[in-house]
């Protein structure tokens, strides 16, 4: 491990030396989580983290490492959570995920924003958390979520919704509380000091940032012969020739006008807000209260950001089932539509919303998950061809599974909506905005 580089580093916000790897703060251990608790104001001055009772590295997400804690409290007091969540930014042994080191800093501000009273929806408590910003060295201790205890559902993952009971209910709740955030933003209701200074989404390492559209006409071959290597991968009304033909032009049409679709999704003001930018089933938990309905909360906040909130939708949406695409996106969207109106935000156009999804899915359709195919043919090789999406291969394996599912929405929601029409009506239309 190569850890010179962040030896002694110290916070921005509270001064305190940042252990920027598990291993750092095991040795750390106790002293430095009381130190930590008392400067955030999680612990009393007269309190102390007594024991760790558990220490654990877990994997899991794309960028730095992570663990378990349990701890013991000298006065266990009735707030205190005894099992705890780490998240450091760094991970010192793979460069490449450690070169998304930078996206704990807005997480950190959310944290600082979740402690208001003024907060809308409900996040892990968070113990500390703390940035520096010039090594993108950073730490965040929060409230374990436990799965399937005391009333909380179990996990969800990713792009396994076809295992997820009533996956229509638990969008709205996720959606919900999507846009009652959006909504109070918009509406000013959050702390301005705490509020103030969160980044927007081109702002956010790895947002925005695509690969060369030169490489489109190479992708789309790969595509074609993806479809016909692999039926079993893709739906059969979206490997026709007639549609991958079309699919083809408008997919150029797309990366030539790039720059006006970004241009129009950030030049509406209604429609920007602080966001959760990847709030997909694996980043929500639910629970039911006294009365059977069910409610939803938002962890892992990385890139968090001021945005247009179709980014948000799609980010929540896209590893769903492309039936709940089919029959429930305007129910969903009119629910979004209402809640921001609700909370303070504007009175959105559920029409003028779905067009900006639409734009939205298409420019990351055809610049971020073409590489899809050629991911899985070089995976797999020829048993590639003997694949399912329900195969062990695929359902086991995220990194997989889930482009393959954002990929196949892509396609299904470019058959059945008019993607070449949109983008015309979008871009020729005069610049406007709903009030």
């Amino acid at each position: 491990m190569k850890d010179i580089a962040v030896q002694g580093i110290t916070g921005d916000r509270y001064g305190l030396t940042l252990p920027a790897h598990p291993e750092e703060l095991r040795r750390s251990g106790a002293g430095f989580l009381t130190r930590a608790f008392r400067a955030a104001g999680s612990l009393a001055a007269d309190n102390a983290v007594a024991d760790v009772t558990e220490f654990r590295e877990v994997r899991g997400g794309s960028t730095g490492r992570k663990a378990l804690l349990s701890v013991r409290y000298r006065n266990l007091e009735p707030h205190l959570h005894t099992n705890l969540f780490v998240k450091f930014s760094r991970d010192l042994d793979d460069p490449l995920r450690d070169r998304g080191r930078t996206q704990m800093e807005p997480e950190v501000r959310l944290a600082e924003l979740a402690a208001c009273a003024q907060f809308p929806i409900t996040v892990p408590t968070t113990y500390f958390g703390d940035y520096h910003r010039n090594s993108g060295t950073g730490l965040l201790v929060s409230e374990r979520i436990m799965f399937g205890v005391n009333g909380i559902e179990p996990q969800y993952h990713k792009c396994l919704d076809y295992r997820m009971p009533d996956a229509h209910e638990h969008y709205r709740a996720l959606l919900t509380a999507v846009a009652r955030l959006a909504g109070a933003d918009r509406a000013g209701r959050l702390p301005k000091d705490a509020a103030a200074g969160f980044p927007t989404e081109q702002q956010v390492a790895g947002v925005g940032q695509r690969p060369s559209p030169g490489k489109l006409p190479r992708r789309l071959a790969q595509l074609a012969e993806f479809c016909r290597r692999c039926p079993a991968l893709l739906p059969e009304h979206v490997r026709t020739e007639r549609f991958m033909t079309r699919f083809a032009e408008q997919a150029a049409e797309f990366v030539a006008r790039e720059f006006d679709i970004w241009r129009l999704l950030r030049s509406d003001p209604d429609h920007i807000a602080l966001c959760h930018w990847n709030a997909n089933v694996d980043n929500a938990w639910f629970w039911r209260d006294t009365g059977g309905d069910l409610h939803c909360g938002l962890m892992d906040w990385g890139c968090v950001s001021r945005m247009n909130v179709a980014m948000a939708i799609w980010g929540a949406l896209s590893g769903a089932e492309t039936d709940l695409w089919n029959r429930h996106l305007d129910d969903l969207l009119g629910l979004f539509v209402t809640e921001v109106y609700h909370s303070g935000g504007p009175r959105l156009d559920p029409r003028r919303l779905a067009d900006q999804l639409m734009l939205y899915v298409g420019i990351m359709g055809v610049t971020w998950l073409l590489d899809v195919p050629a991911l899985i043919l070089t995976r797999f090789g020829e048993s590639a061809t003997e694949l399912t999406r329900t195969d062990p291969r695929i359902e086991s394996d995220e990194s997989v599974r889930a482009p393959l599912r954002m990929l196949t929405n892509v396609l299904e929601l470019w058959h059945a909506h008019d993607f070449g029409a949109r983008l015309h009506d979008a871009i020729s239309a005069p610049t406007s905005h709903h009030r």
